[in-house]
């Protein structure tokens, strides 16, 4: 048998209920790969403790027959999920030292199924960044390489540590989170398969929050039937959270037929943005190819106010996230500035933030200040809701005229260098092109790897669904995984 760590979840199932292997023993496997990985940045809180003693309850569920798919696999979750009991910082230096005594409710449905967690994965301070760089744990590193070229490139981000985790085979799957393209990007710039799903579907309860009205969390594994057995454990309606939508969660598994004869994919020619690389603009090509080749109609779309998409969601994004961040102000719990003689409150509140958060952080603050502040707010604030409305209309009525699935880039490039642009946040927030419609529009997206660029590097192609529609939404993914047959995997050099 091949190293146990790098099954896929599906496998790893077959195997346990089969008594072919344990839970134990896949565990091991994947902590003695996460000893090894130091150089990847990828996990940042370990807990081979919690992992060995859940790993022995799930055996003994396996043994006494009830074993749902989840059952036994070993998992890496997400700064951003408070887990009880283990540090939950959303890589920040404000929240060091902060343990929750309560536990997310995603993370939680996916202990109730029987996974085990392994640890804690680094991300984007409080998931505001595409490339992993402004943790305070610093950077996670993607297991891939151009080549022979030693040089460090970024898994994307925020999710960044869940692509290099899984990636690398140091989990069979991980949690992340996307705001604005946080699953999806760096899941197609590590050569595995991220989905989003609609706005609602998984409980944001026990999620740090970033922009309340975007975070949706979501799978990141090594297949797209990974992705629909995960996604399943992870869905339920909450009471806890008042946007979680109160709708059955199907067995998104069971829908992966690969039968798309018939479907209408859409392609939208505002996507074809100026200066994009010829290789994306190729690979795009060769996608509508493999769909047209499995029996789907390709259609011409318009979304019209896709243009709008990025300014809008900068201004939304950071209005939120200003208001989130707000309670962190040294006064409940997290990092708290040392007070010179007469201090007060106020320079508690200031010294505390300057210290606790990141730059980046610190700059999306007051750019969401200064949209809702009283003399900007209808300039900016309003505008933006006016566009997100305008946006979310052209996915409806495309949908309305038949369409079943978009296909689009997942990226505008393969993954870049760590610190290339890092000093250009403009230039970085352009990574964000091609999905975070998606999430101004609260639609189901994932993104697939289908290729390698000539660096050798992987690329990943995106689909974006009709709302509450994962499951058909996955099938379509599964027949585009099929057709593009992508099984490259990274040279270990950590």
């Amino acid at each position: 048998m091949t190293d146990l760590n790098a099954m896929t979840i599906a496998d790893a199932r077959n195997n346990l209920r089969a008594g072919e292997i344990t839970s134990e023993e896949l565990t091991e496997a994947c902590l003695t790969a996460i000893d090894g990985a130091g150089a990847l940045g990828a996990f940042v809180h370990h807990t081979p403790e919690i992992a060995r003693e859940q790993a022995k309850a799930a055996d003994a569920r396996l043994q006494a027959g009830d074993a749902p798919s989840m059952c036994g696999i070993p998992l890496g979750i997400k700064d951003l999920f408070c887990t009880k009991g283990v540090p939950s910082q959303a890589a920040s230096g404000i929240l060091k030292g902060f343990k929750p005594e309560y536990e997310s409710t995603v993370s939680q449905n996916l202990f109730d199924a029987g996974a085990v967690m392994l640890g804690k994965l680094n991300m984007d301070e409080f998931a505001m960044g595409s490339s992993n760089e402004t943790s305070v744990y610093g950077n996670a590193v993607n297991p891939w390489r151009r080549g022979n070229d030693e040089m460090a490139l970024t898994p994307g981000g925020s999710s960044g540590g869940s692509a290099s985790a899984v990636s690398a085979d140091l989990c069979l799957g991980a949690t992340g989170t996307d705001t604005g393209g946080s699953i999806r990007q760096p899941a197609a710039f590590t050569g595995i398969t991220g989905i989003k799903p609609t706005y609602g579907r998984c409980s944001r309860w026990g999620i740090v929050a970033f922009a309340s009205s975007l975070d949706q969390a979501g799978p990141m594994t090594k297949s797209v039937r990974d992705a629909a057995i995960m996604l399943e454990a992870m869905c339920s309606h909450d009471p806890k959270d008042s946007t979680s939508a109160d709708i059955p969660v199907p067995d998104f598994e069971a829908m992966l037929t690969g039968d798309i004869r018939g479907k209408k994919i859409g392609i939208p020619k505002e996507y074809h943005m100026d200066g994009m690389p010829e290789e994306i603009e190729t690979h795009w090509t060769q996608g509508k190819d493999m769909l047209a080749d499995a029996g789907a109609e390709i259609v011409d779309i318009s979304l019209p106010h896709t243009k709008y998409a990025l300014p809008a969601y900068y201004v939304i994004a950071p209005a939120e996230a200003s208001s989130n961040l707000a309670r962190y102000d040294g006064v409940r719990y997290g990092h708290r500035a040392k007070l010179a003689q007469g201090d007060g409150i106020t320079e508690m509140y200031e010294k505390t933030r300057a210290e606790g958060f990141g730059a980046e952080v610190q700059r999306r603050v007051m750019i969401g200040t200064y949209v809702l502040s009283a003399g900007f707010y209808d300039a900016y604030y309003n505008r933006a809701r006016k566009v997100r409305a305008l946006i979310k209309k052209d996915f409806e009525d495309v949908f309305d005229a038949g369409i079943d699935a978009i296909l689009t880039p997942a990226t505008p490039s393969a993954a870049f260098e760590l610190g290339r642009k890092s000093d250009d946040p403009v230039e970085m927030y352009l990574n964000d092109v091609f999905t975070v419609t998606v999430n101004l529009a609260g639609l189901p997206g994932i993104a697939v790897p289908t290729g390698l660029n000539r660096n050798g590097l992987p690329l990943g192609l995106q689909l974006i669904g009709r709302p509450w529609e994962e499951g058909d939404l996955l099938n379509t993914a599964y027949a585009l995984e099929a057709a593009a047959g992508f099984v490259a995997k990274p040279g270990k050099w950590w």
